[in-house]
């Protein structure tokens, strides 16, 4: 039950980095709007380059155009309210609005991590089962496997987020992040919410180590089939188409596995909230940088889309 003669909260506050000297703040606003702008344009650019370059219409960047546009919502949905907070330390935000910036986190970054899975099967297929590629990956598996990454986002987001804002928040509203999260809220209940860390914990496992698992099986069968190629040139080729997803799964699964698989007890504020700024911050703008820097054709059609001839191999 709540504790008698306590105020209902209507509105949270995070502490974020007020802790830091203005000097510190003004470092840290400068190099996340950078970080930021180049995640926008980033992602920006490799949706257009797809868009436009028929080379690129095939499922693999079918599914890198929605990671990019997924992985915008989700840094659109964090990091305005962080840089506005850096400027202006404890800002008020209202119960409905963290409610609201829960929602479409948890919703893009649950979404993210499905994409993921979609891409992984792409390469096994692509890899172990070439003759069937065109049939198994057509265009209608392609929107399903979008459109159920994206369901099963949105389903779960309602559920943690319906848990978390059915309990009662009492006197209690410093929120010991930089954004609304299940854990730092979950701390401000004024009520035991031994079952609400059970659907936490819950749905981080049907979300981080079934797709991980997913991933994990089908680069065994890809490494597998890999290692048959008598050639050579045909083995670093087909290990190449598939060094980009392999890197953002790693950093991707692994900070995220870091913040919400992390015994409760192990928490630590200070070094959930550094791992959060890698996962919010630094981890979108990954996807652009490697998928542009490691792959091949998206650099070839890089150079097209600028009127220049791409590199020979």
């Amino acid at each position: 039950m709540p504790k008698p003669n306590s105020t209902a909260v209507t509105e949270f506050l995070f502490e974020g980095f007020s802790s830091f000297g203005w000097q510190h703040r003004l470092v840290f606003f400068v190099v996340f709007l950078t970080l930021y702008l180049l995640t926008l344009s980033g992602n920006a650019i490799i949706v257009s380059i797809i868009c436009m370059d028929r080379h690129l219409h095939t499922p693999m960047y079918f599914f890198l155009s929605m990671l990019s546009i997924s992985e915008t919502c989700y840094t659109v949905a964090i990091i305005p309210q962080m840089l506005s907070g850096l400027l202006s330390p404890h800002q008020p935000i209202a119960v409905q609005g963290c409610a609201t910036q829960l929602f479409f986190y948890l919703t893009f970054g649950i979404n993210n991590c499905f994409l993921l899975v979609a891409m992984g099967y792409d390469r096994y297929v692509a890899i172990c089962n070439p003759l069937r590629y065109s049939v198994i990956m057509g265009k209608e598996a392609c929107v399903r496997f979008v459109s159920g990454s994206l369901g099963i986002g949105l389903g779960m987001a309602t559920v943690q987020v319906t848990s978390v804002f059915c309990l009662p928040f009492c006197d209690a509203f410093v929120i010991s992040h930089f954004f609304c999260d299940v854990r730092p809220l979950l701390k401000l209940a004024c009520i035991d919410t031994t079952a609400n860390e059970i659907i936490n914990f819950v749905v981080s496992i049907c979300v981080l180590v079934l797709p991980m698992s997913l991933v994990f099986v089908s680069y065994v069968l890809i490494i597998s089939t890999i290692l048959k190629i008598s050639s050579a040139e045909g083995r670093k080729k087909a290990f190449a188409t598939c060094a980009s997803h392999l890197t953002v799964v790693v950093i991707h699964y692994g900070c995220a596995s870091i913040i919400y698989l992390k015994p409760k007890s192990q928490s630590s504020i200070g070094q959930d909230r550094l791992i959060s700024v890698t996962y919010t911050v630094i981890t979108p703008l990954l996807n652009p940088v490697v998928y542009s820097l490691r792959n091949k054709e998206v650099k070839d059609a890089l150079c097209r889309a600028m009127g220049r001839k791409p590199r020979s191999p």
